[in-house]
C-alpha cells in the first residue's frame, strides 16, 4: 500500500452497514484507517453488544483505533439506541443549570462508553439556541444564554475526558441560530460579526480552554466571516479556531454525506475541500463506507497530483489524529459508580406547570412524530416507563395526521397525553386542544422543545427531552412510585 493511501486512510472515519464490521473495514485497518464511526443503523441491531461484537474484535486488529459515536444523552443516543437514553440531554441539564450535575452525567456517559470500547464521543453540542423560533437544535442545546452554554460545555468536556474519552465540541462555529437542517440544505448564520462572536463562538472558546481534544465543524455558512461553509472555510478553521481560539487538537468534519456538505462535488470532492481548509479527520454518513472511502481516495490522489491538496496538509492532519489515538489509549481515571446519575438529573429537570396531578393509573395517548435524521428511530414515550411502575391503565399511539375526532379516552380512566414538538405543530396542537377540552383533567407530558398551547389550569409536566430517564421521571410523578433505578434492558 503506497504512502498516500495510508495518509488518506489515517484521516478517515467511515461507517459500515449492518451490525458487525465487514471484511473491507478490517483490511482498511491494516492499511492505517483511523477508525470507525458508529450510527444507530449499526447499534440498533446489536442490542447493547458493542464491545463483544464490534470494538473488541477490531481492537484485536488495531489496538489504538478511533471508535466514535454521538452520545449526547436525551434525544440523541447511539449506545442506547435500542432502548432510549439513561441520561438526560443538554436542554434538561441547562434548565437545571448545575454544572456539577452536568459533570456527573457526562462522567457517567464517558464511563459507559469506555466500558464499551468507545474512545471519542461526538458530544457535547455547544450550539446556542436563542429561542423557539429556531428549532433545529431544540433539546440538543444547553439553552439560549451563551454564558450558560459555555459553562455547561466546559463541565461536559472536562468530565468526559477524565475517562480518556475524547470530547468533541460541535457544531463549530454554532448551528443553534439557524433555521435549516444541514442534512437537507445549507443553513446560514446571518448575525452581525459582533453578535456571532459573543453568542455562537463563546461556548467553543470555553471548550478550547477546557482542553477539548476534538472540535466538529458544522456545515453552516457564517455570512459575516466567509462565503463558504465552515467545514470548507480556512478563515474559520485556521484563522478563528486555531489562530484566535488557540485550538491544537483534531478538527473533525460533520458527516460528509449531508446535502450541505457536498454541493454537487460528491463525497470525494467534499473530503478534499475539508482537508484543504484545515479539517483533520473526515466522517462519512450512516451507510456502508467502502465505496465512499474509494471515492475519497481517488479524489485525494487527483488533488495531490495537481497540487491543490499538498501532501504536507495530509501529513499534518495524520499526525494530529495519531496524537488523539495515543491520548485515548492512555490509562483512564477509574470510573465511579454513577448508575443513577442520569435518572437523578432527569428528576431535577422535570418542570410542573399547573395543579399537582393526583397519582393514579393513566390511559396514555402518545402523539407520535416523524423521527429526525439526527435522532433516528430510538424508542420513546411514556407508556413503557409508566407500565414499569404499575401506573398504566391503557395506551393509544396516535399517528401523525389522525383526526382529533377519532380519539377517545375510555370513561372512568385518568388520561395523560404525550407530545413532542420541536416547533409549532398544528396537528399536535389540534389534538391536544380536543383532548384537554373533552377531558379537562388530562395531564400533558411535554417531551419536546416547543411549548404547545394548552387551556389555562391544565397540568403540564415538561421533561425537556424524550430520553428514557426523562420519561421515567414523569412516570414517577404520575404513578406516585419511585423507580428503583434506570433499566438496563430494552423497553
Amino acid at each position: 500500500m503506497d504512502h498516500l493511501t495510508r495518509l488518506v486512510n489515517s484521516c478517515l472515519l467511515p461507517a459500515y452497514g449492518g451490525a458487525t464490521p465487514p471484511d473491507w473495514l478490517k483490511r482498511a485497518l491494516d492499511d492505517s484507517l483511523a477508525g470507525i464511526v458508529l450510527y444507530g443503523a449499526n447499534l440498533g441491531l446489536l442490542g447493547g453488544r458493542v464491545r463483544e461484537d464490534v470494538t473488541a474484535p477490531l481492537r484485536a486488529l488495531r489496538p489504538d483505533l478511533v471508535v466514535a459515536l454521538d452520545e449526547e444523552g436525551g434525544d440523541i443516543t447511539r449506545a442506547e439506541y435500542h432502548r432510549g437514553s439513561n441520561y438526560p440531554g443538554n436542554l434538561a441539564l441547562g434548565v437545571v443549570d448545575d454544572t456539577e450535575l452536568t459533570a456527573e452525567v457526562a462522567s457517567a456517559i464517558a464511563a459507559d462508553l469506555r466500558d464499551l470500547g468507545v474512545t471519542v464521543n461526538l458530544a457535547p453540542s455547544a450550539d446556542v439556541c436563542p429561542g423557539f423560533h429556531l428549532p433545529v437544535f431544540g433539546t440538543r442545546s444547553f439553552g439560549p444564554d451563551p454564558e450558560r452554554v459555555a459553562a455547561h460545555t466546559r463541565a461536559f468536556v472536562e468530565a468526559t475526558q477524565r475517562h480518556r474519552v475524547a470530547a468533541t465540541a460541535k457544531h463549530f462555529p454554532g448551528l443553534g441560530a439557524t433555521r435549516v437542517d444541514s442534512h437537507f440544505a445549507l443553513p446560514a448564520v446571518d448575525a452581525p460579526e459582533e453578535l456571532f462572536r459573543t453568542r455562537d463562538l463563546a461556548p467553543f472558546a470555553s471548550a478550547v480552554r477546557a482542553g477539548v481534544q476534538a472540535v466538529m465543524t458544522g456545515h453552516v455558512l457564517v455570512e459575516a466571516l466567509d462565503s463558504v461553509p465552515a467545514t470548507f472555510s480556512e478563515r474559520l478553521l485556521r484563522d478563528v479556531l486555531r489562530g484566535e481560539l488557540g485550538f491544537e487538537g483534531v478538527v473533525i468534519s460533520d458527516a460528509l454525506d449531508m446535502k450541505a456538505a457536498q454541493a454537487g462535488a460528491g463525497i470525494g470532492g467534499a473530503a478534499v475541500r475539508a482537508w484543504q481548509a484545515g479539517v483533520d479527520l473526515v466522517i462519512t454518513g450512516p451507510q456502508d463506507g467502502e465505496k465512499d472511502c474509494a471515492e475519497i481516495l481517488d479524489s485525494a490522489r487527483a488533488a495531490v497530483a495537481d497540487g491543490s491538496l499538498p501532501l504536507a496538509r495530509l501529513e499534518e492532519a495524520a499526525e494530529r489524529v495519531a496524537r488523539l489515538r495515543a491520548w485515548t489509549s492512555a490509562a483512564a481515571e477509574p470510573a465511579a459508580d454513577s448508575g443513577t446519575a442520569g435518572l437523578a438529573a432527569a428528576r431535577r429537570a422535570v418542570e410542573l406547570r399547573g395543579p399537582v396531578p393526583t397519582p393514579a393509573p393513566r390511559f396514555v395517548v402518545e402523539l407520535r412524530t416523524e423521527p429526525s435524521i439526527s435522532c433516528g428511530n430510538v424508542p420513546w414515550g411514556l407508556a413503557g416507563p409508566l407500565a414499569r411502575l404499575g401506573g398504566l391503565a391503557g395506551q393509544l399511539a396516535v399517528e401523525p395526521g389522525t383526526s382529533p375526532g377519532e380519539l377517545r379516552v375510555p370513561d372512568g380512566l385518568a388520561a395523560a397525553v404525550v407530545v413532542r414538538a420541536e416547533s409549532a405543530d398544528p396537528w399536535q396542537t389540534a389534538v391536544l386542544a380536543a383532548l384537554t377540552t373533552a377531558r379537562p383533567d388530562t395531564v400533558v407530558v411535554d417531551m419536546g422543545f416547543h411549548d404547545l398551547p394548552v387551556p389555562e389550569g391544565t397540568t403540564v409536566l415538561k421533561t425537556y427531552g424524550a430520553g428514557l430517564v426523562n420519561a421515567m421521571a414523569a412516570a414517577e410523578i404520575l404513578s406516585g412510585r419511585r423507580a428503583p433505578g434506570p433499566p438496563r434492558d430494552a423497553w
